[in-house]
């Protein structure tokens, strides 16, 4: 069976709002999307009993998204972990009313914050993401969502950049409410071989992004998609397949994602050519 593919409503505008929600959703829909990921970037700035409402009337599922923004963080040295982790229960919360399953997003630091780490200090932070994440595990478990860390690549952060290093690092706490989350656009950039790494992560995959390789539309770059999709066939993940790309014509997402230039004729564009690649792939 095809799965689901959904779109990040970040390709068209950043915040996301009860305003933009339902035009969004309507858009995506007649693209031919089955399913919307809804970043949540702060707490109140769309309702989840109105977003439900709203995809329930266009048979679109939901997929939560959360934005790791400035002092944002399980990693006291970079961030408020006590404000991070209530904010990570808001999108738990919002998960639970819209009937999502997954909350995905890289979290540990700031997107955008790197730091050279020794060894000593490299375990030190592993240990400290372990203690935080824990409970938010646990109480994403209770609800029937599961929490999808993603690895970035090394110019977004220096704490996960790897499949490897993810599994290593969250090990302890996989299982019915922790999972990666995992992205084309840095697997690209990280791994030796993102098929591989795919296959390596195996079970633990809670979520994948996918966008091309210059972070615009998928099927006209130099990612191997027949091999992704086989990989993610044996990796035993049937779950949905979420578009991320950004538009560039707003300010701070054109900044927080690097979009210094057009990434197709426009963003209804680059989301269509996405839909038509996918379905063509029988992903």
């Amino acid at each position: 069976m095809p799965r689901t593919i959904a779109v990040n409503t970040w390709v068209w505008t950043s915040p996301l709002t009860d305003a933009t929600l339902e035009p969004l959703a309507r858009k995506a829909k007649d693209l031919g999307y089955d399913a919307l990921e809804l970043p949540l970037e702060s707490i109140g700035d769309w309702d989840p009993v109105r977003a439900r409402d709203v995809l329930d009337r266009l048979g679109l599922g939901a997929i939560v998204v959360g934005a790791m923004g400035p002092g944002r963080s399980l990693i006291g040295r970079v961030g408020d972990v006590t404000a991070t982790q209530e904010y990570l229960r808001a999108c738990l919360r919002a998960a639970e009313v819209l009937g999502a399953g997954t909350v995905a997003g890289p979290f540990y630091s700031p997107t955008g914050v790197a730091w050279r780490m020794e060894p000593d200090e490299r375990t030190a932070v592993v240990a400290e993401l372990r203690e935080n994440l824990a409970a938010l595990a646990d109480d994403a478990a209770a609800v029937g969502v599961t929490l999808a860390v993603e690895p970035l690549n090394r110019y977004e952060t220096s704490v996960l950049n790897t499949v490897a290093q993810s599994l290593d690092a969250l090990e302890p706490l996989l299982g019915a409410g922790l999972g990666l989350a995992l992205d084309t656009y840095h697997l690209n950039i990280e791994e030796k071989r993102p098929a591989d790494a795919i296959r390596a992560a195996g079970a633990a995959i809670a979520h994948v992004q996918v966008c091309g390789s210059d972070r615009g539309a998928v099927g006209d770059d130099h990612t191997d998609w027949p091999e992704i999709v086989r990989a993610l066939d044996d990796a035993g993940y049937h779950g949905p397949l979420g578009l991320e790309s950004f538009t560039g014509e707003n300010a701070t997402i054109a900044v927080a994602a690097s979009v210094w230039r057009p990434l197709a004729a426009s963003q209804d564009e680059l989301a269509a050519r996405s839909i038509a690649a996918l379905r063509a792939l029988g992903a």
